[in-house]
């Protein structure tokens, strides 16, 4: 039985190391880091054990990798060690229980919390205010010199100032922006060079390039979390004004760190952080809770390779290791067939996950990744999960390539590739059941005809008992027709009855808009019904008409043009307006009737007084264009309580923000 746990944990380590190479020194980690989690875990549990099994050299015992050979060595003047992590509230509670059982019992402790950088942790050494060395962590004890890449980091001070130690050494999380990060690898894209899997990957491969010119191109920042060591200056007893004094020599210290009060204001704190996650400029993995207390840190003490006062509490992963099964094809309301991942199912990100997307065909190529593969997927927030990338070491023999349908799945209409394009479509156009149900549903959507009731669900099962066989035939609908639908009772039949009555009385824009044309947004539907003021014009234009009107393209006026040639689309709208589907004349506003005409105006945060979406038509209605993303063309930002990345983008470019109330008085005085 020895013999079996002993050769259990010898493999465990052997991987375990190989896990560290791969991640430290390759800069090519080929598990995520819930898994490596898992295997150092489970070797501490078994060397908890059999304590007798230990070995200095085992993964549990150290903090990291040796030092890549192409950098000089560097003996850490105080070890750089890692932190034990937590992954729910139950073993932050025991967490919080041991500190307790080792010091005077105080549920009220101050805490410093921060966020969890995902980046790589390195020390700088100051002599007499000047930046003489930097490091990687390496294993704890030995890092390597990349002295001469860190001084080409912007908010790494050369010199410090104010009243600093003769010597110090500091400790940081050098990071890469998620903007920099995308700008790279567009650059990548563009070069049709190898993309970079996060902004962990991309930091550490600048980072420790042997060329600092291309370290300096990369826009690596960093921020320093702790103090190594501090001769001739006085220090602070708490390690949330130890910062505060680390900050003052000129250090950039993370903004988002803060001093609590108990665990329960920590668990607060978390759960912001996570909440917030999405919205801040670099990429995180967790937070950090460290004892604020010096004399507490120093009675606490460390184990093997972390601190005792110290701990960081992990999200949920936001990426996992499962198996692709196989890849299905899905037809959306515009014919674009899109390869969808059929996953074992996992647990990520929060919710379990049994599907992924893979873009397209061109992705499918850049990933070489076949069905039987294991793979790595990603969920965020609440983007869409997706395959990021193939562990091919675990490729199996009978792994399956894949290679693009050449019949449409539900109606065997030809599929065609666009020109210049990654998109695939079918050619069935209305005649496909799959274009029709989508039409169906974009056409009954809120910013459409806005039919009160009348849901995704709903859609499929009146499409599957041929009710509806176009948008058009939803005014057909009757009562005895609905009452025979699954939990679709008479009075809920008449409600959609009236609902569907309601919505004939519409508006031009929202009438365009809903006839879900290829590339024809809100926007631009508001721009045809302004410009052309009836119908029967839009659909008359040619190209060269449409491209003259003010931001409509080759490729928008094409696909307008396109979708009007073809006479089952004008039947589908000739039978809508015979129907009873209406709007009032629209006249083309004079110039003072649109103060706002030429400027555009982002809408973010959560409003009182009026929704976004009434607040979006009235302000259209004045001639401003009201754009979803913030840019340097951005005239204004209107931000209500909530407001996230749009206003600190609007921040960084120095665009002008107003509240709700200074919107109200905009509105008011036009």
């Amino acid at each position: 039985m020895t013999e079996s746990v002993s050769n259990h944990i010898e493999q465990l380590r052997k991987t375990i190391n190989d896990h560290n190479h791969a991640y430290y020194v390759l800069d090519d980690p080929t598990i995520t880091d819930i898994e490596y989690d898992r295997l150092l875990r489970e070797l501490q549990q078994l060397e908890e054990q059999h304590p007798d099994l230990i070995t200095p050299d085992s993964p549990t015992q150290r903090v990291g990798a040796k030092a890549d050979s192409a950098f000089a060595e560097v003996e850490h003047l105080v070890p750089m060690l890692s932190l034990d992590n937590v992954f729910d509230e139950d073993e932050l509670s025991q967490f919080a229980r041991r500190i307790n059982e080792r010091l005077e019992n105080d549920e009220n402790r101050a805490i410093v919390c921060e966020p969890k950088l995902d980046g790589l942790a390195v020390s700088l050494l100051y002599e007499k205010g000047k930046l003489v060395q930097a490091a990687t962590r390496g294993d704890g004890r030995i890092g390597e010199n990349i002295t001469q890449n860190v001084r080409t980091i912007k908010s790494v001070p050369l010199e410090l100032r104010g009243n600093y130690p003769d010597k110090v050494e500091v400790r940081g999380e050098v990071f890469m922006t998620k903007a920099s990060f995308e700008s790279i690898n567009e650059a990548a894209r563009a070069n049709d060079e190898k993309v970079f899997a996060n902004p962990r990957n991309a930091a550490a491969g600048s980072l420790r390039q042997l060329d600092p010119a291309i370290t300096a191109k990369r826009n690596l920042s960093i921020y320093v979390y702790s103090l190594g060591l501090a001769d001739g200056v006085d220090l602070a007893g708490s390690h949330y004004d130890r910062l505060q004094q680390i900050k003052s020599w000129g250090l950039p210290i993370c903004p988002e760190v803060k001093l609590k009060q108990g665990f329960t204001e920590c668990l607060e704190y978390y759960h912001d952080i996570l909440n917030r996650r999405d919205d801040l400029p670099y990429e995180i993995d967790g937070v950090v809770y460290k004892v604020d207390d010096i004399e507490d840190q120093e009675q606490l003490g460390f184990v093997a390779r972390a601190p005792r006062w110290a701990i960081a509490h992990k999200f949920p992963a936001q990426e996992e290791t499962t198996v692709l099964e196989k890849v299905d094809f899905q037809v959306g309301r515009t014919g674009a067939i899109t390869p969808v991942a059929r996953l074992q199912p996992v647990f990520v990100g929060g919710v379990t996950v049994s599907n992924a997307t893979l873009h397209n065909m061109d992705e499918i190529n850049r990933l070489d990744v076949h069905e039987g593969d294991t793979v790595i997927i990603r969920r965020a927030g609440d983007v869409i999960p997706q395959v990021m990338s193939v562990i091919k070491e675990r490729r199996p023999k009978d792994a399956k390539a894949i290679s693009m349908l050449t019949e449409c799945p539900i109606c065997q209409s030809p599929v065609e590739r666009e020109e210049d394009q990654a998109i695939y479509r079918c050619t069935g156009g209305l005649f496909c059941q799959a274009q029709r149900k989508e039409a169906i549903k974009h056409f009954a959507s809120r910013k459409a005809m806005n039919i009160d009731g009348l849901g995704d669900k709903l859609v499929e099962q009146m499409s599957e008992a041929k009710l509806i066989t176009s948008i058009a035939d939803l005014y057909r609908l009757t009562v005895e027709q609905l009452i025979t639908l699954e939990r679709m009772g008479e009075k809920s039949a008449e409600n959609l009855i009236n609902a569907l009555e309601k919505s004939k009385q519409t508006t031009l824009a929202k009438f365009i808009y809903s006839l879900g044309i290829r590339e024809v947004g809100e926007v631009t539907a508001q721009t045809l019904a302004v410009e052309l003021n009836d119908i029967d014009t839009v659909k008359a234009s040619s190209e060269q008409e449409l491209v003259a009107l003010p931001d409509i393209g080759p490729i928008v006026a094409k696909h307008i043009v396109a979708f009007f040639a073809n006479e089952e689309n004008n039947k589908v709208i000739a039978d809508l307006i015979e129907l009873g589907v209406n709007w009032p004349k629209v006249e083309k506003p004079s110039a003072d009737e649109q103060p706002l005409l030429g400027k555009t105006i982002v809408l973010t945060g959560s409003f009182e007084a009026m929704s976004r979406n009434e607040a979006k038509d009235k302000l259209v209605a004045l001639g401003a264009k009201v754009s979803g993303s913030v840019s340097a063309k951005t005239d204004l930002v209107i931000a209500g309580p909530g407001a996230g990345s749009k206003l600190k983008k609007a921040q960084e470019l120095k665009i002008e923000v107003a509240d709700e109330e200074q919107l109200i008085a905009l509105l008011n005085n036009n």
